[in-house]
């Protein structure tokens, strides 16, 4: 690909209508190859005072089992 800094109005035109057709063509409901699911989600919170003000801190902990299809062979 040529230098982006020396681009024509042509190419960069031709480029963004490109981007444009192939999301355009692309099949949304193809599912992934994996397949995710959430076994737990923990969440903590604590409310803190300081010197300037309320804090809350907050973590989030979440399992997740991921399979992969099996390849064919």
């Amino acid at each position: 690909m040529s230098d982006p800094q020396h681009n024509s109005l042509a190419f960069n035109l031709g480029a963004f209508f490109g981007h444009i057709v192939q999301a355009v063509k692309t099949d949304v409901t193809k599912q992934p190859d994996a397949a995710t699911q959430i076994v737990r989600k923990q969440v903590g919170e604590a409310r803190l005072e300081t010197q300037e003000g309320p804090v809350t801190l907050r973590r989030t902990i979440i399992d997740e089992v991921r399979t992969e299809d099996a390849p064919r062979d």
